[in-house]
């Protein structure tokens, strides 16, 4: 998730007008709950398992076994459960979440992290805002729309992965077989910013991400004594690469998500930093770029970087190093491809006898359109529920399950209901948290939105 937030309660808010009321905030406080307590980490099994318990949910509001397909893949799993449209001209629109966490030791928390507590407002646990906060609001909101009744004229499908936070095996597996929906609105990314006084200052509709790639430079020569340097020392080679990679900047680039939201932040921002955002997204003003890219908040909105983050090197204190290997990790301009990118890092380190990797299997995507329907449910959601708060479009720097999605031409967006302080988001850290007095207005936001764009 690209933003750290934390609790604010709003006023309930009646049910759109002409449509039934949203879920039961009880029950989906239920079901979030419920999920805190499937240890859902890697090489556990428990993916399946919070997969039928989904299930069970969804059932008891009417979907019939046809409608939902669970498909196990190793210890994880996928979860798909679909509300047929009455036009099957048009094409189904995805909700998209992901069932998995990040490891937590129970040493390190006050609580433990797979035994959720509600506590002053909070409810505590591993995976409670990433992702299984928004993970519940879907689920009890398709299943508040499925008891009612309500049948849309597109179909709308719930995608849940297993894997997100790790290999991206089912999530690449969804991508594949749902490449034909007209959108996806992931849970997982987006999302409401509070002040320090607890109100809402704005929301942020993620409609990009930037891409993430590693690679590794090797260096070796024969060694020998310390008593005898040569000039082809593997770790003087890696050092000078290393020092070429860090005075690089990659050339500043725009496009219509970076215009738009650095032109909504400037004035929000004022100053010389305001300024230099509203001269970048009107002219791509190159010192406007620079100004940015001085603050570590501003510099991955403008630019791809790539940063030294391992080295090993030598294998005794007085022989000369055989090898040293440095790794660079990239966080790429969306429409960059991976293979510009080591393209540049090879020209920057212009050393032929060096090799160069490719770590993993990286994927580069473009952001999304910014879809005049999307962003008029979005914005109309948002601020029924908090009026005048501005909704604008934002670039994260981490990757979510879109990434796959995006990559296969599904305009997708990040429109998570959850409203936090920056300073109080504890996503893959300590004492992960989400409040409980916004379940309501969570609820109330996801049907207005899915109700708008599947009608």
């Amino acid at each position: 998730m690209d933003m750290r937030r934390a609790f604010f309660g709003l006023a309930v808010l009646a049910a759109p007008q002409g449509a039934q009321a949203a879920a039961d905030a009880g029950a989906a406080k239920e079901v979030l709950m419920r999920s805190i307590a499937f240890k859902t980490v890697q090489g556990e099994g428990q993916v399946p398992r919070l997969a039928a318990y989904y299930t069970s949910v969804l059932k008891g509001a009417g979907f019939a076994d046809a409608d939902i397909v669970i498909t196990p893949m190793g210890e994880t799993a996928t979860l798909a459960a679909t509300i047929r449209g009455s036009d099957p001209k048009l094409r189904p629109m995805a909700l998209i979440g992901h069932m998995d966490v990040v490891a937590a030791n129970r040493a390190d928390w006050t609580r433990d992290p797979f035994v959720p507590i509600e506590e002053n407002g909070y409810i505590y646990g591993r995976g409670s805002e990433d992702n299984k906060y928004d993970v519940a609001m879907m689920v009890a909101t398709i299943a508040q729309l499925k008891k009612e009744g309500w049948r849309p004229r597109r179909s709308v499908i719930l995608l849940l992965s297993g894997d997100e936070e790790t290999d991206m095996v089912t999530t690449r597996a969804l991508a594949m077989r749902y490449r034909d929906v007209d959108l996806l609105l992931n849970g997982d990314g987006g999302g409401g910013l509070l002040n320090e006084e607890g109100k809402p200052v704005l929301y942020q509709l993620q409609a990009g991400e930037k891409s993430y790639a590693d690679f590794e430079f090797s260096f070796a020569d024969a060694g020998g004594h310390s008593s005898a340097p040569t000039s082809g020392n593997p770790i003087y080679r890696m050092a000078r690469a290393i020092d070429r990679i860090a005075a690089y900047r990659f050339a500043p680039m725009r496009n219509e998500l970076t215009k738009a939201s650095l032109a909504l932040s400037a004035g929000r921002m004022g100053g010389e930093v305001g300024e230099a955002m509203q001269r970048y997204a009107q002219t791509g003003d190159p010192a406007s770029a620079d100004l940015l890219s001085a603050r570590p908040e501003f510099i991955g909105q403008v630019r791809t970087t790539c940063v030294a983050t391992m080295a090993q090197a030598g294998h005794a204190l007085n022989a000369l190093p055989q090898s040293a290997k440095v790794s660079v990790n990239c966080r790429i301009f969306p429409g960059v491809t991976i293979e510009e990118v080591r393209a540049q890092l090879v020209k920057l380190v212009d050393d032929d006898s060096a090799t160069v990797k490719t770590l993993g299997d990286p994927l580069a995507s473009a952001a999304s359109p910014l879809r005049a329907d999307v962003m008029k449910a979005v914005r109309d959601a948002v601020t029924a529920r908090a009026p005048g708060v501005t909704v604008m479009p934002g670039m994260s720097a981490g990757a979510t399950d879109s990434l796959h999605f995006r990559a296969l031409g599904v305009p997708s967006y990040g429109v998570s209901s959850l409203f936090m302080k920056a300073e109080d988001g504890f996503a893959h850290g300590l004492n992960e948290r989400v409040p409980v007095a916004g379940i309501r207005e969570s609820l109330e936001q996801w049907d207005r939105v899915i109700r708008a764009l599947a009608k």
